[in-house]
């Protein structure tokens, strides 16, 4: 179905591929992983052809098959009405009307969609649309970058078993676990090595779970053989370090009147050195050059249990005078760690954004906030630094670039512009700067849902043992299961709580 011969890609002298080969049949679901900024997004345009800011060479061979490409960003088409968006004219609508129809139903969207305009939508209606355009056409292969990015959680189990169902085969990027989990059948994993100098990657026709165990062992038994090998190598120079100064000594000493020792002492010193020549050669296993997992941690921050962070009593929740939900109600106490689910559109990002609005003049605890869309707040800003360093004096300076530096920033980051930034990368950022001003409440939209699954399991366990507020809306059911301890859903009549469990189960 599609075959890649030898493919590379170059950014400005930085490889983020070299040789890449790879087959891909009927019934491959190919999960592209790594970390922000390891060119992900870029190889799926690469080989479609449609990177224009990259050096790229090899084979790249689509077989004439019709290709469907989701989109991380709808930018190009905000502008437009939805029906414009998915068909040419009123003919193409009523020869597909059918398809159309059986889809909205599957992914909960109502046809009244159809008149709105794109830039109109939430993230995850956003996303329904550009899923539906591929669902109404017939291609042959599909390309999604980050297709799961703001789906509530009954459109992801949807797309869960479509990938599953489907023969077509599908490349995707995802940071979603649980999806990757149920559905990757082959792995590409994407790195960046030598302090982002190098890259290399790995392909294994593979389940994600059995890849991360695989990987983790590897690595652990690699680190292990390579310090026992090292112990060893420094152990045997220690001792013929020892046997050489001994025969040195001895040839320092020995008497002109005994050439017969001499030469025997000589012919020893011959030998040691020969060993020693072999003992350098010795070709020891490495410690596994791969990237570093991220590491950061919110200190000194605590919620006392007993107070009051808000009472949430909002009548009307709308935007653009649309009325989404009435009668929210909502009583928050302590160092509760609180998430918000519900249909794509039904305003959640609206209403945490009025949780933020209400909290954020408060002397009395400091309140952080991660939108959905990070540019709403990082246009303010040119540089990464002027984000987050507010007094810009030498001793927030270098903390910064420390905290920085655990979050894998290279330097060229930490100086550069904030719009050279990948999604992931800015949500790193944020998380940056929530901890050097010791928030000790967190309003967060979708906190882990740019970050990829191999950093998620240390964001959600950091987020799990914070001791301060969390106020968040999340899709993400790792992030639900393992950092949550009160669950609401939002429908149009308030909020609703509802069992973790339950709704795990049933999704």
């Amino acid at each position: 179905m599609l075959e890649i011969n030898n493919l590379s890609i170059n950014i400005q002298d930085r490889y983020l591929v070299k040789n890449l080969s790879l087959i891909l049949n009927k019934g491959d679901k190919l999960a592209i992983i790594g970390e922000e900024g390891n060119g992900k997004s870029t190889l799926l345009k690469a080989i479609l052809g449609i990177c224009t800011y990259a050096e790229i060479t090899g084979n790249i061979n689509l077989k004439r098959n019709r290709i469907g490409y989701l989109e991380q960003s709808m930018e190009e088409n905000l502008n437009k009405k939805v029906f414009d968006f998915l068909f040419k004219n009123y003919n193409e609508y009523y020869e597909k009307i059918n398809d159309l129809y059986k889809c909205l139903d599957l992914i909960n969207l109502d046809d009244k969609i159809l008149e709105q305009k794109i830039k109109t939508l939430s993230g995850g209606e956003k996303v329904k649309i550009n899923l539906l355009k591929l669902l109404i056409n017939e291609y042959d292969i599909l390309f999604l970058d980050e297709p799961t990015n703001d789906l509530d959680i009954e459109t992801l189990k949807y797309l869960e078993d479509f990938i599953n169902k489907t023969n077509k085969p599908i490349i995707y990027i995802s940071h979603d676990e649980t999806l990757l989990s149920n559905t990757a059948n082959m792995i590409l994993h994407l790195e960046q090595t030598m302090k982002k100098t190098d890259c290399t990657h790995t392909l294994l026709k593979i389940d994600y779970d059995t890849y991360i165990e695989q990987r983790i062992n590897k690595i652990k038994k690699q680190k292990q053989v390579a310090k026992s090998e090292k112990r060893e190598f420094y152990k045997q120079h220690g001792k013929l370090n020892k046997i050489m100064q001994k025969v040195e000594y001895q040839q320092n000493t020995i008497s002109r009147k005994d050439p017969h020792g001499a030469a025997i002492l000589k012919k020893k010193m011959h030998n040691l050195k020969t060993q020693e020549k072999k003992l350098n050669n010795i070709d020891l296993t490495k410690i596994p050059d791969v990237e570093e997992n991220i590491n950061f941690f919110f200190e000194n921050v605590k919620i006392p249990k007993t107070k009051k962070i808000i009472n949430v009593n909002i009548s009307e929740l709308k935007i653009y005078e649309k009325i989404l939900a009435k009668n929210i109600k909502l009583d928050i106490i302590g160092n509760i760690h609180l998430c918000i689910v519900g249909k794509n559109g039904i305003g959640k990002s609206v209403l945490i954004k009025e949780i933020y609005k209400s909290l954020s003049n408060r002397k009395d605890i400091k309140v952080g906030y991660m939108p959905q869309t990070y540019d709403d707040i990082l246009n303010n800003y040119e540089y990464v630094l002027d984000f987050i360093c507010q007094k810009g004096d030498k001793e927030e300076l270098t903390k910064a670039r420390m905290y920085l530096g655990n979050m894998n920033f290279t330097k060229e980051e930490m100086l550069g512009k904030i719009n050279n930034l990948s999604n992931g990368t800015k949500a790193k950022l944020f998380f940056t700067k929530l901890v050097l001003e010791k928030c000790d409440v967190l309003i967060l939209d979708e906190p882990t849902r740019n970050v990829s699954p191999l950093s998620n399991p240390i964001i959600r366990k950091v987020l799990k043992e914070y001791n301060g507020t969390i106020i968040s809306v999340s899709h993400d059911r790792k992030y639900i299961n393992e950092v949550i301890d009160n669950l609401y859903k939002l429908t149009p009549d308030g909020l609703i709580k509802q069992e973790i469990e339950e709704i795990m189960n049933k999704n």
